[in-house]
C-alpha cells in the first residue's frame, strides 16, 4: 500500500493513507539508502508499506522526490539531516526579539533553499514586542531581502496580527516552516487553524531563548487549504555537501555579479576586478550578506554552531 509520512520520530513513522493512519518501522535495508543521512525518510515522503498482523507496517520503499530540503547533522558530523520531501515552499520564521534569529542563520537557511531549488519565504514574527527602533531595524532588513527578491512578511501570532496574508501564502500549498527555538512556529500554526492544539512553551526571560516544544516533524492540514509540515526549533543552521561554486551561485546578488568579474571563477574574496567586492564598496551588496558568503566558503559550520549556542 502507498501512503505519506506525516510524522517522524526517528524509529517511527506515522503515515497517512486512503484507509486512515498507520505506524510503520523501516525495513532494516532501506536505512543503508540513507548512509549520508540521519534519516533516510523524511515527512513528506511517499513511501509503500505492508501492513502486519499487529496492525503496524513496515516501510519497505520509498517512492521517487519532486524534492527536498537538508541541513548538517547537529552532532558536527558529516551527515545531513532531511527537515522535509515534496514541498513546494520553505518558509523562515523570525523573530528580532525573545530570540533574536542571527542574519547569519537567515541567510544559511535562504542558500539552502536556493540550492534545492526550493522557493523560501522570510515571516518576521512578535511584531508586536519590537520597539520604534526594532522596527526600524527590520524594515531595512526586509528591504534589502525584498532587493534580493525574497518576500517578506510581518506578522504576530499572539496577537493575530497580518495572519491573513500567512493563510493566502499556504493555501493549497506544501510549506515547511523552519526557524530558531522560540520563534513561534508552533504557536502561528494554532493560530492558523483553531482545530489545532500544538504544545507551547513561554520564552526564558534569562536566556531569552526558547524551550523545544516540537520534538519531532509532522505534517498537519489546514481548514484554510494547505499543508503545513511544523519542525524542531534549531539553533545554527549547518550547511552540508556544498562546494565554492554551490555557494556563490546561490547568493542570487553575487551570482547576478559574477560575469561582470575579470575572471570567470572569481571567488570575491580577493580578486582583482572583482564586481561584487566592488558593489559591496558602493553598498549596493549588504555587508551582513557577504560576511554570510565569506562564513559559509571558509567552512566555518561548526564553529557558527558553537557561537550560536554560547
Amino acid at each position: 500500500m502507498e501512503g505519506i509520512v506525516i510524522k517522524s520520530t526517528g524509529s517511527w513513522y506515522t503515515v497517512k493513507f486512503v484507509g486512515g493512519l498507520i505506524n510503520c518501522k523501516v525495513r532494516g535495508k532501506l536505512k543503508l539508502k540513507g548512509e549520508k543521512t540521519t534519516n533516510p525518510i523524511a515527512v513528506g515522503d511517499s513511501v509503500v508499506f505492508i501492513k502486519q498482523d499487529d496492525s503496524t507496517g513496515v516501510i519497505n520503499k520509498i517512492l521517487a522526490r519532486k524534492n527536498y530540503i537538508a541541513r548538517k547533522s547537529t552532532n558536527l558530523s558529516r551527515k545531513s539531516h532531511i527537515i522535509a520531501a515534496n514541498i513546494d515552499q520553505a518558509i523562515l520564521l523570525v523573530s528580532l526579539v525573545m530570540p533574536e534569529t542571527p542574519l547569519e542563520f537567515i541567510d544559511r537557511f535562504l542558500v539552502t533553499a536556493e540550492m534545492y531549488k526550493i522557493s523560501a519565504k522570510i515571516i518576521f514574527n512578535k511584531i508586536d514586542l519590537y520597539t520604534a527602533d526594532t522596527l526600524l531595524y527590520m524594515n531595512g532588513i526586509i528591504k534589502e531581502y525584498q532587493k534580493i527578491g525574497y518576500e517578506c512578511f510581518q506578522i504576530s501570532a499572539t496577537k493575530k496580527i497580518n495572519l491573513d496574508a500567512i493563510k493566502l501564502l499556504l493555501k493549497n500549498k506544501v510549506s515547511v516552516v523552519s526557524g530558531n527555538s522560540g520563534v513561534g512556529k508552533s504557536t502561528l500554526i494554532n493560530q492558523l487553524d483553531n482545530t489545532l492544539n500544538l504544545q507551547t512553551d513561554e520564552i526564558s526571560e534569562y536566556h531569552q531563548q526558547g524551550k523545544h516544544t516540537t520534538t519531532f516533524a509532522e505534517m498537519f492540514e489546514l481548514q484554510s487549504g494547505g499543508f503545513i509540515i511544523d519542525t524542531p526549533g534549531i539553533k545554527g543552521f549547518g550547511t552540508v555537501n556544498m562546494s565554492q561554486e554551490d555557494i556563490s551561485h546561490n547568493f542570487p546578488e553575487v551570482f547576478a555579479l559574477l560575469p561582470q568579474c575579470k575572471f570567470y571563477n572569481c571567488t570575491h574574496t580577493h580578486e582583482p576586478n572583482c564586481a561584487v567586492k566592488n558593489a559591496l564598496d558602493q553598498q549596493e551588496i549588504v555587508w551582513w550578506r557577504y560576511k554570510s558568503y565569506i562564513s559559509m566558503i571558509e567552512g566555518e559550520d561548526d564553529k557558527y554552531r558553537e557561537d550560536i549556542y554560547k
